[in-house]
């Protein structure tokens, strides 16, 4: 036993942070959940990144200003708990803990789909067991080792990203006329908003979903070095980066294939594959289909790195069993890394019996936890922001244009939610109430007498 405590260390350097923010954004929303905005918007899925790239902006700029006065385990939830109370925190935590068990299942899933475009006869489960072990174990080992495998990881499909950009500029600017490859398939097929406006509003919902991980630089802090200055260097260099990655890769895509000749028939079809097999490059079908796999691996990755981090900063607070306080001599939280492992595990089976709609199903659950998340980062930094003032304390990072940047992302999550209610996600939007409602009798029971002193 004296080789336990429950202490992470800070072993964690500005380009772990900034890879394990892309890591955790650039997956499955961007290289398979953009076929199904593409099929409803067409070219103005370019401008729904850029909308969708300020909205998280802001949110990051709030949730670093918070960090970088306080750069602890827990991150956000941690923050709700002493800003906002107890419950807040409770809900934050768990809410965000339960986010990234379905985003990690989800990631999982897709790997099976992109194992299956090489061999088809592997069934999704055994490539998704296969797959769970590994990332399992280096999850288990310190949090260089992490940092490492992460930083590797993200470097390979945000190197792949760029020279996908810079080989699709190659074949726009090199392309016979008779190709049919040209920047201005951008506006030339029904023009840039083929289905009016509409088509791309209706879309934001769905395309959030390519941005949920960035905030994975809250739960990086507590192992950060010197995160007063890694933190907001992080921030105010991966938002951009993705949001140009995103906005870049799509300009690309559909200049090389016109969007309305693009085919997808579901959500198990990446685009970034289908154009480069389209236009004849197989090699490079071949070598997407890899980054992309890489991809889905990564944000797995960095999802459990979250899940553990999260647990241990729940325990800390009071709001899990102590259990998850325990850390190994290399500062890996170890019960906290086997339960988020063993729930996660739980997508094996799911991809047994449902190997077509597991992935559909899981993404639409996760767009509903991932507005809750953001909404509670928001509203906890007005609380934050109340305290500073109360406490003549100035800020070392301030957000940007709060408090109206709060306002503006608290009205963008509503508009969200109409659309998933109007869009036929009513069961996600649903789950909400219903999930803080289970969250507050969960509390009640472990916390018997903390809500009747909130109410006096």
């Amino acid at each position: 036993m004296s080789n336990e405590s429950t202490q992470l260390q800070r072993g964690l350097k500005n380009r772990h942070i900034q890879l394990i923010a892309m890591g955790g954004a650039i997956g499955t929303g961007l290289f398979l959940g953009s076929a199904h905005v593409i099929e409803k918007a067409g070219p103005s899925i370019i401008l729904g990144y850029a909308i969708g790239g300020l909205i998280v902006f802001l949110i990051m700029r709030q949730l670093g200003e918070m960090i970088v006065h306080e750069p602890v385990a827990g991150s956000f939830s941690h923050f709700a708990n002493k800003y906002w109370g107890k419950f807040p925190g409770f809900l934050t935590g768990w809410n965000y803990w339960m986010l990234y068990i379905l985003v990690a299942m989800t990631e999982l899933t897709a790997v099976g789909k992109y194992i299956n475009y090489w061999w088809p006869e592997i069934p999704n489960w055994v490539s998704v067991l296969f797959f769970f072990v590994v990332i399992t174990l280096v999850n288990l080992g310190n949090v260089k080792f992490y940092g490492e495998s992460e930083f590797w990881l993200s470097i390979i499909k945000v190197t792949a990203i760029v020279a996908m950009i810079v080989f699709g500029i190659y074949l726009v600017l090199t392309a016979d006329v008779s190709s049919g490859i040209a920047f201005s398939n951008l506006w030339s097929h029904g023009g840039f908003f083929p289905n009016g406006f509409d088509g791309l509003f209706y879309m934001l919902a769905f395309l959030m979903f390519g941005f949920g991980g960035i905030e994975l630089v809250g739960m990086a802090a507590a192992e950060a070095k010197d995160p007063e200055k890694t933190i907001p260097k992080a921030i105010n260099q991966v938002v951009p980066r993705i949001l140009i990655f995103y906005v870049g890769s799509m300009i690309i895509l559909l200049s090389l294939v016109p969007w309305n000749q693009l085919n997808f028939g579901g959500l198990d079809k990446s685009p970034f594959v289908m154009v480069f097999s389209m236009i004849g490059i197989a090699w490079a079908a071949h070598l997407v289909n890899f980054i992309i796999l890489t991809a889905a691996l990564s944000v797995y990755n960095s999802g459990m790195y979250a899940n553990s981090r999260m647990l241990y900063g729940l325990a800390k607070q009071g709001n899990a069993p102590k259990i998850f306080t325990k850390t190994n001599k290399h500062g890996v939280p170890i019960p906290s890394v086997l339960l988020s492992a063993f729930l996660i595990l739980g997508c094996v089976p799911l991809n047994y019996y449902l190997p077509e709609d597991a992935l559909s199903h899981l993404m639409y659950v996760v767009v509903g936890a991932l507005v809750l998340n953001w909404l509670m980062i928001t509203l906890t930094h007005l609380k934050f922001k109340r305290a500073l003032r109360l406490t003549n304390q100035t800020s070392k990072y301030p957000a940007l244009w709060a408090p109206v940047s709060n306002f503006v992302v608290i009205i963008f999550i509503g508009i969200v939610l109409y659309i998933m209610w109007d869009q036929g996600f009513k069961e996600s939007v649903l789950m909400i109430p219903v999930w803080i409602t289970l969250m507050l009798v969960l509390f009640d029971i472990l916390n018997p007498n903390e809500i009747k002193t909130e109410e006096k």
